[in-house]
């Protein structure tokens, strides 16, 4: 019993670490500076597949984990940024947000229907559209306005320019999603047996 307990709590922990991995991957590929401060990256993409695969416990775990490395000084961002002041600048606020954007993804995704490959594509679609988009960019705006003085308005107009990109992660996430269910089917998606 307990052999299979240590055997869980190891997958779990490996799997946490492999999101959180995964998620500074994605800050390799290039960015695209916007004038304001914040860039546009794949990193985003990071919390989606961390809820949609682990469930809002361990895909929160995964990306709290990413969030500590970057704070001990780790160039895991895009562009090569890492440290505490990453926490104080313009893009803090979507930092911030990659965790609650993976519990929240996480938490729907166990809530929505899984029994077929394209329902997963589907719920994998909405919950990230919820927790990865709407989530995120609300905590972005919060941060953009608090770290980069901006009034309510001009960090929700300068947010929009994130929005379709986003819509596009949410669809990579849906086709992964979609692809995991069909060759790997027992796969707890959402942190959940179907």
């Amino acid at each position: 019993m307990s052999e299979t307990l240590s055997r869980e709590r190891s997958h779990a922990m490996v799997q946490v670490a492999l999101f959180a991995a995964l998620t500074a991957v994605l800050g390799l590929i290039p960015k695209l500076d916007l004038p304001f401060g914040v860039p546009i990256t794949l990193q985003s993409l990071g919390p989606m597949l961390a809820g949609c695969f682990l469930g809002a416990r361990r895909g929160f775990q995964a990306m709290a984990l990413f969030e500590l490395a970057v704070a001990a000084g780790l160039p895991l961002l895009a562009g090569g940024r890492g440290g505490l002041g990453a926490f104080a600048a313009p893009t803090s606020g979507y930092l911030v947000g990659f965790i609650l954007a993976a519990a929240a993804t996480g938490l729907l995704m166990g809530r929505l229907p899984r029994a077929t490959p394209l329902q997963a594509a589907i719920s994998a679609f909405v919950a990230s559209a919820v927790g990865g988009v709407l989530l995120l960019h609300a905590s972005g705006i919060l941060g953009l306005m608090q770290f980069a003085a901006m009034p309510l308005q001009k960090a929700l107009l300068l947010d929009l320019a994130f929005v379709p990109g986003d819509l596009l992660k949410c669809a990579v996430c849906a086709l992964v999603v979609h692809a995991v269910a069909k060759a790997m089917p027992d796969w707890p998606l959402g942190g959940r047996r179907r």
